[in-house]
């Protein structure tokens, strides 16, 4: 009697260990960040609470990126030197997806004192953004760097030893459906976004 317990035990096991194990393994692409083991799951480390406003002067918050993948980034309007490149490479994502409701982009300004819903409008203009795919975000300064460092794990700063007054990642950072980052391309690098938009297509493939 007590063999046929331990045994019927051993198998509820294994079949706990086998379909956690095969969960895992349904990731195509990495999961970054902290994670915790907790109840046989794995916790991931998933992008924080934001609430900020578009180009529009709509409010913008995770509600906005529920069920969606996303691209998000950060930069500044008057910047001179790797915006434009990493603006004119989201434009390609962007054309890529024109169709596809489930995709998202979000382009979160570093300098958002400067960086009105205005400004924000005429500079989404230059690059063609498209009404309810590309927001481009201004808001609290300190809840955009603080979102940068301990959500999307980059850095976004004010720097008055820099030529221009800000330091910002050049990453562009992917994002799944539940909130976790799921991939990190370099925004100037035309090979990086397109293998960024390849990856898109397979985390679309993803069933967890």
């Amino acid at each position: 009697m007590k063999l046929k317990v331990i045994l019927n035990a051993l198998v509820l096991f294994t079949c706990l260990v086998s379909c956690h194990n095969n969960k895992t393994n349904t990731f195509l692409l990495p999961v970054y960040g902290e994670k915790k083991i907790g109840n046989m799951d794995t916790i991931y480390h998933t992008v924080g609470e934001f609430n900020f406003t578009n180009q529009y002067g709509e409010a913008i918050t995770n509600a906005t990126v529920k069920n969606k993948i996303y691209v998000a980034d950060f930069f500044f309007a008057t910047c001179q030197s790797i915006c434009p490149e990493m603006s004119k490479n989201l434009t390609q994502v962007q054309k890529e997806f024109a169709n596809d409701d489930s995709l998202l982009i979000l382009s979160h300004s570093v300098n958002p004192r400067h960086d009105t819903v205005q400004v924000l409008k005429n500079y989404s203009e230059t690059y063609g953004a498209r009404k309810n795919k590309w927001h481009f975000l201004t808001g609290d300064k300190k809840q955009i760097y603080e979102l940068a460092k301990t959500s999307y794990l980059v850095n976004a700063l004010e720097d008055d030893g820099s030529a221009e007054g800000f330091l910002h990642s050049e990453l562009f950072l992917l994002v799944d459906t539940k909130g976790r980052v799921r991939g990190m391309y370099d925004g100037t690098d035309h090979a990086a976004v397109t293998k960024l938009i390849s990856d898109i297509k397979l985390l679309k493939k993803e069933k967890n």
